[in-house]
């Protein structure tokens, strides 16, 4: 047994099919200076060809899988159509000599090599986009058909060194059980589609596994814990069919309770909400009840497109939320961009570390006219209802009174015009840095609620990049420093009488649930797929016992004693479900 990153969730046991890596044939003889404008012919062809073929996946993956998920698409477009990456073609042709095909191929390894040397994760996802591209547009250039997948129609497990959306999309869910890469990580885009499809898969195994997987071996594969087993014996196989089969059970029992209230068994109502990226998924959100939106991600609007959106385009989409909800809340946070989320059309400065760099809020309070308009927008929203603002990676009073300006001044301008908007609108911010927590009691003095973004907390707390397969055993959302942290949070807001809720991966953790309740924190802001099963803790546990468990844990010295008093805590409460 070996231990990956764990990509998806669920079970998947079966065969192997194991995906061969790109391997080319390419001529290397030198052309002359006659047969440029021919290469030049051929590369644009190449070029239109693989932008079709592009096109149509994407609308085919637009009806399977949404489409937020089908914009990994847009940034292979991107690629074909950037002029660095093709001038680079180009300049091989001219200076070389050389056929279009050589030419695409040492482009390509030449930013995928730059790239695969920054110590920045989402960087060196990018270089597989690359990669996809490049060996799309070698396929059209040198006619090499498609890898030929397994025709009996059995599920298999797909193996592959690293795997490309591009593959991925001539995949029929129906037919993989799961999936195993040796590279890649939880950002990588190959991740985010196996979760849209719901197929198990388990990532980053190189030079974890000693053996080489062949096409046949018989794999168990666990998308929850991150295992991989390879030809196992029977005893395990069984073990793994019997928890398959539970988790199958389970899923389809949890349908019961998306009704039912929220309450812990000794009355306590908690919240759930949901997070969303776009207004296309608040059908999600009324579909399992929620009890509103705990987390629109704005920057989603501003992707796929070539320029800033409007005041009005931003009114459209927010209204649209708004509507559906009726009188949920919403909370809607303004762009966080920078770090792993990139605009096409904003040049970013050149940053070593551009996590700690210029993002979030540093850059809305340097781009005042970018962020006077998404006010404006949220603000006219908030006339139709029950609208919140929540300002990103604020880390000082300082920038929460500067952003709490801009809001003034975009009020202002909306009054003049005449329009109309909930001039006591709520404002909010997300705790995600160390430094917000150390301050968390001024900075409660500032607003009306604090959201915990857990995902950057504890990888700032515990200098863990979380994106990062070789330290992802230090990422450990039970560290002492981690439940420290919350409790502080918590305390400031309750002394300063303000809402506190959690928005990030650890508030769709169902066994976190007792530790946020025992916290004193009764809102939770996950995503849709998380919600029964949280929703389900909620309904299994005492508060009161939840509280004496944080006691306990604030005695602990170690992650693991941590986790085995959340342990005993859940398998306790699981005696306690009788829906």
């Amino acid at each position: 047994m070996v231990k990956g990153i764990a990509a998806s969730s669920g079970i998947a046991i079966g065969r192997a099919f194991v995906l061969p890596s790109w391997n080319w044939d390419l001529n290397e003889e030198n052309i002359s200076v006659n047969d440029f404008a021919k290469e030049f012919e051929r590369l644009y062809e190449g070029i239109q060809i693989s932008k079709h073929e592009i096109s149509n996946i994407k609308k085919e993956f637009n009806e399977v899988i949404g489409s937020e998920e089908s914009k990994i698409f847009d940034v292979h477009l991107a690629i074909l159509d950037d002029p660095v990456f093709m001038d680079e073609i180009q300049g091989i042709i001219k200076r070389q000599y050389k056929v279009a095909e050589v030419a695409v191929k040492e482009a390509m390894d030449h930013f995928t090599n730059m790239f695969d040397l920054l110590d920045d994760e989402y960087m060196r996802e990018r270089a597989l986009d690359i990669k996809d591209v490049g060996n799309r547009l070698l396929k059209h250039l040198l006619g090499t058909p498609e890898v030929t997948l397994p025709q009996d129609n059995q599920p298999f497990i797909l193996v592959a060194k690293e795997l490309s959306p591009s593959q991925l999309a001539h995949l029929n869910p129906s037919h993989v059980e799961g999936i195993l890469t040796m590279a890649g990580g939880k950002t990588s885009h190959s991740a985010i589609m196996a979760r849209a499809l719901g197929i198990p898969s388990v990532l980053g195994l190189e030079g974890k596994i000693e053996t080489t997987i062949e096409t046949g071996d018989f794999i168990v594969l666990d998308g929850d814990e991150g295992s991989v087993y390879v030809n196992p014996n029977e005893e395990i196989v069984q073990a793994y069919n019997l928890k398959k089969q539970t988790w199958l059970e389970k899923q389809k029992s949890l349908q019961k309770i998306i009704n039912v209230p929220a309450t812990t068994m000794d009355g306590k109502e908690i919240q759930l909400d949901i997070n969303i990226n776009s207004q296309n998924d608040v059908d999600f959100a009324l579909s399992y009840d929620s009890s509103g939106v705990g987390l629109f991600r704005s920057e989603y609007l501003y992707m796929d497109r070539d320029q800033f959106p409007s005041e009005e385009e931003q009114l459209k989409a927010y209204k649209n939320v708004v509507k559906k909800l009726g009188s949920k809340p919403i909370i809607i946070r303004t762009l966080d961009i920078g770090g792993d989320k990139q605009l096409d059309y904003v040049t970013f400065p050149e940053e070593d570390n551009p996590f700690l760099g210029y993002r979030a809020i540093r850059f809305l309070l340097d781009q005042k006219d970018i962020f006077k308009t998404q006010l404006k927008a949220i603000l006219r929203a908030s006339a139709m209802g029950n609208v919140k603002i929540m300002y990103p990676m604020i880390s000082s009073v300082e920038e929460i009174r500067k952003a709490n300006s801009i809001l003034e001044q975009a009020k202002e301008e909306l009054l003049e015009k005449g329009y109309d908007f909930n001039p006591n609108i709520e404002i909010g911010i997300m705790i995600e840095v160390p430094g917000a927590v150390a301050i968390a009691d001024l900075l409660a003095q500032e607003v009306d609620f604090f959201s915990i973004g857990t995902n950057d907390l504890i990888q700032y707390v515990l200098a863990v990049d979380r994106m990062n397969e070789h330290i992802a055993d230090f990422y450990e959302p039970f560290h002492p420093a981690v439940i420290r942290m919350l409790k502080q949070t918590v305390d400031a807001a309750k002394a300063n009488n303000i809402d506190i809720s959690v928005c990030g991966e650890m508030a769709g953790d169902f066994n976190a649930t007792p530790i946020f309740i025992g916290l004193g924190v009764h809102k939770l802001s996950m995503s849709s797929q998380s919600i029964l099963q949280v929703k389900e803790r909620v309904l299994s546990i005492y508060e009161t016992e939840c509280k004496q468990m944080i006691d306990d844990i604030l005695l602990c010295k170690t992650s693991e004693e941590i986790t085995e008093l959340v342990k005993r805590m859940n398998d306790k409460t699981n005696s306690n479900v009788s829906y």
